[in-house]
């Protein structure tokens, strides 16, 4: 599984603030995630937390002075901003932000923002009213137009024990702000995906529907490693799991609604990922109120239904299909002919087949065994593993795809 934070060199600067314990928590999530992270301390974050909890965390030296340099050592803001993937800035006092947005560079952190050419990500941290001051607003407007990257501030209780905007974001939102950054030169960069998740619900009356146990969890899976990649990323969706941060969502309900959505999402679209798992039937009317239980309970209730709208095969003939289009097939019998009738059926460059039966793949869990056929009649049978892990892998065979079209 590819992973955008693995050996990249990330600079963290942390500047004084409550919420530096913070950026603790956040260094240790950039080095669980492979990075290699040099911390970057201003004297005032040495009073809130000590310079050895980040060399615990990191295994490397904490730096703290423009001008304490080791005789084996190069300048080291120079040296440090040429090396630098990312520089994080984390938290951002509005002092900070002050003398990175007038270009000042009079400790080590200001002078290697000033230095270095790798994207800026800053997390600003401060008392409402100092946020909402039109000096704090004009730099980072000013640094934003310099093409630095904002993260938060968020709403919640201050250090002052008052409520409001200020509060430094979780260190998690910023971990993936970053993964984000990063993958701005990923093998999908530039690229227009778009994915479905999550079963939809046909509408019985205003109570009831027809759903199935499709959880989203896949698509999700999909939508969260093309973002990783660089991919610009659309979520249609059905599902109610947390969206991956950077992703455009949008929320459906019935195939009707989806099938809208994708046809108006492919347009100028490099990829489809059409892994929701969509109704075949919906009822032939709504009823406009509950249907109510009759009396004599030997009465049962009947339903008309019709099909719905193939999607896919819609997709098929639109005049604007995207380069490459990837189906899935759950199935609970003769998988790999079911799967390929359907390839066949609906012109799909590869579909990735799984058996729902199985109580370790598939619907409500969190991994899944998956056959991956093409148009070509090239199959490729996976063994169990996360659905991230299988994303990845269909993510790698698009990339393939998207050169030979």
């Amino acid at each position: 599984m590819s992973n955008i934070l693995a050996y990249k060199h990330i600079i963290l600067g942390v500047t004084g603030g409550i919420a530096a314990y913070k950026a603790a928590i956040l260094c240790s999530r950039l080095v669980q995630a492979g990075a290699t992270v040099d911390v970057v301390m201003t004297e005032a974050a040495q009073r809130f937390i000590s310079p050895l909890t980040f060399q615990a965390l990191t295994h490397r030296r904490v730096y703290l002075d423009m001008f304490n340099i080791p005789s084996e050592e190069n300048i080291p803001h120079i040296t440090l901003a040429d090396q630098a993937n990312l520089l994080i800035i984390a938290p951002a006092t509005a002092n900070t932000l002050a003398k990175l947005a007038n270009g000042l560079a009079d400790n080590l952190l200001t002078a290697i923002a000033l230095a270095t050419h790798a994207p800026i990500l800053v997390a600003p941290a401060m008392e409402t009213d100092m946020w909402q001051h039109p000096a704090t607003q004009a730099n980072l407007t000013r640094l934003k137009a310099w093409g630095a990257t904002l993260a938060g501030p968020a709403e919640g209780r201050l250090a002052s024990g008052a409520v409001g905007r200020g509060r430094m974001v979780e260190p998690d939102e910023i971990v993936e702000t970053a993964r984000i950054l990063l993958a701005e030169t990923g093998d999908l960069a530039n690229c227009k995906l778009v994915v479905t998740a999550g079963g939809t619900r046909e509408a019985i009356d205003p109570v009831r529907f027809i759903g199935n146990h499709s959880t989203g969890k896949m698509g999700y899976a999909i939508a969260h490693a093309a973002r990783d990649r660089g991919a610009s990323v659309t979520l249609i969706t059905t599902a109610s799991l947390p969206p991956p941060l950077g992703v455009k969502l949008i929320k459906v309900a019935s195939a009707q609604q989806m099938r809208a959505a994708v046809l108006k999402a492919i347009r100028l679209t490099d990829v489809l990922v059409m892994s929701a798992a969509v109704a075949d039937f919906r009822p032939a009317t709504v009823a406009e109120q509950k249907i109510k239980k009759k009396a004599d309970s030997s009465i049962g209730l009947s339903i008309d239904l019709v099909r719905t709208s193939d999607i896919l095969a819609d997709v098929a003939v639109h005049v604007d299909r995207p380069r490459v289009t990837v189906g899935f097939a759950a199935e609970s019998e003769n998988l790999l002919d079911n799967a390929e009738s359907k390839l066949k059926r609906k012109n799909l460059d590869m579909i990735a087949a799984n058996n729902i039966s199985a109580t370790d793949a598939g619907f409500g869990v969190d991994t899944n065994r998956v056959t991956l056929l093409f148009a070509d009649g090239t199959k490729n049978a996976l063994p169990l593993m996360s659905k991230r892990s299988v994303a990845e892998i269909i993510l790698d065979n698009v990339v393939d795809l998207l050169c030979e079209a």
